[in-house]
């Protein structure tokens, strides 16, 4: 017997950790992801009247409403529509044409352990940026950020020719959209997850388990693809974030039809609508930073990714702005200043410190910034954001996902679901982060502990 292992197994190690507690917890996520999707809404619209306090500190009551409405056929016949599901599928199939017909460069993402490097079509706006890679640096513009022009200048086109009231159905015909966007989700994680046992296919190291209900999950193949269109970075960039932003132009539009005009409109909602579209711009237009994050290099793409960027993402995000049609909330001058202070010192420190490491890492240190060097030869920052904490970028995120909420008031939490959900998925990233770091940089990085303590917030974490 050979001794020498097949080619395809050294390239695609088996996995031999797992997270999420292994299947049984890949299984719970998988049912838990739809099933609370469903449950925000049932337990927070205008029918639950309003998102009564009580189902959250009774667990029995919510139970014994869930059992009921399970119970209901009407309720089950309610989650499907099939104009919203023709609907969406019409609205994933323009995103596609968009990536495909608008003009772009193709750039070259990480080198893979292939030794391969991706390439990846960005196109969009007439200026350009910089994308840096290993080893050169890229003039390009940016396709994301052109469809979600493109998007915008045709629904503002179509509301100002037909109305606000033409363009409610995302509230109308909320269940079925979600149905749609989660049969969706799962036909691409079946497809990719059967498509990733085809020979030559690159297995994600966190994939490769062998047991199927954590490898569907977790995403077995690492960059599934049909032809040279990349489904996962499609699906992070475009159908889910675009749309997160209609649904909320969508609100606004409700409560402008209820309210008799656009000038009834609440700052509430109009601050939602602001701080949403503005950080899903800015995400967009700032494309190419995807291309070096975990769920490109190092995640696989399988139900987790499909439901969280194509459900989970408009569905849930938009929690306040749903909320806000049927319990509009009033703001005084001085709330609405404090709520806007916030929401842009958590931008000013995600957006500063991003902007240090990015000139770091492209050779760059205009605010002379101390590090240290590892024996592989990498440098860490030790000053600036990332001396106060390891991702300084995540506490500008939590800060600004305080003030989506503050809008909404206090008068009930689950307005306030999206920062508890974000705070926990922030400290999950965090420390998955330390894990591989402490694996790449050894005794390197217990030092840089040392001098860099903080997790995330300063002081406190």
């Amino acid at each position: 017997m050979s001794l020498i292992k097949p080619k395809n197994d050294q390239l695609n190690p088996r996995t031999t950790t797992y997270e999420f507690m292994g299947p049984p917890g890949a299984l719970l996520v998988t049912v838990g992801v739809p099933l609370m999707t469903y449950l925000l809404y049932f337990g927070c619209s205008e029918s639950a009247g309003a998102c009564p306090p009580s189902y959250v500190f009774s667990p029995s009551l919510l139970a014994a409403r869930v059992q009921e409405t399970i119970t209901d056929r009407q309720w089950w016949a309610s989650l499907w529509d099939t104009e919203a599901a023709l609907i969406y599928l019409a609205w994933y199939a323009f995103c596609v044409v968009a990536w495909a017909i608008l003009p772009g460069d193709w750039v070259e993402g990480l080198t893979m352990r292939n030794g391969q490097k991706k390439k990846y079509k960005i196109n969009g706006t007439p200026h350009s940026v910089y994308y840096t890679n290993v080893s050169s640096t890229h003039c390009l513009c940016l396709t994301a950020f052109s469809t979600f022009l493109l998007t915008l200048g045709i629904t503002t086109g179509y509301i100002i020719r037909y109305g606000p009231e033409s363009f409610t159905f995302l509230y109308d015909k909320w269940l079925g959209f979600v149905t749609a966007s989660l049969i969706m989700s799962i036909v691409q994680a079946v497809a990719v997850y059967a498509g990733s046992y085809r020979e030559g296919a690159l297995l994600a190291t966190g994939g490769n388990s062998g047991n199927p209900i954590y490898d569907f999950f977790i995403g077995r193949e690492l960059n599934p693809s049909i032809g040279s269109f990349d489904i996962k970075s499609f699906n992070e960039l475009r159908p889910g974030l675009i749309l997160w932003v209609l649904i909320d132009i969508s609100m606004v539009c409700v409560q402008a039809a209820r309210r008799g005009g656009w000038e009834n409109v609440t700052w509430s909602m109009w601050l939602v609508l602001v701080f949403q579209s503005f950080y899903v711009a800015d995400g967009l237009y700032n494309e190419p930073a995807i291309f070096t994050t975990m769920d490109i290099t190092t995640d696989g793409f399988g139900f987790m990714l499909a439901a969280g960027d194509i459900t989970w993402v408009p569905f849930v995000y938009s929690l306040q702005a749903r909320y806000l049609v049927f319990r509009p909330v009033e703001l005084n001058i001085a709330s609405t200043v404090g709520i806007l202070a916030v929401n842009a010192l958590g931008y000013w420190i995600f957006r500063d410190a991003n902007g240090e490491k990015n000139d770091f890492r492209n050779g760059k240190n205009p605010k002379n910034l101390t590090y240290m060097t590892t024996e592989r030869g990498t440098k860490l920052l030790t000053s600036g954001w990332w001396g106060r904490s390891r991702h300084p970028n995540y506490f500008g995120d939590l800060l600004m996902a305080v003030a989506w909420s503050l809008p909404t008031g206090f008068e009930t939490p689950i307005t306030y679901f999206y920062v508890t959900y974000f705070a926990v998925l922030l400290i999950h990233r965090q420390r998955r982060d330390d894990e591989n770091c402490e694996k790449k940089y050894g005794k390197d990085w217990e030092k840089y502990k040392q001098l860099v303590p903080y997790r995330i917030i300063p002081y406190v974490y």
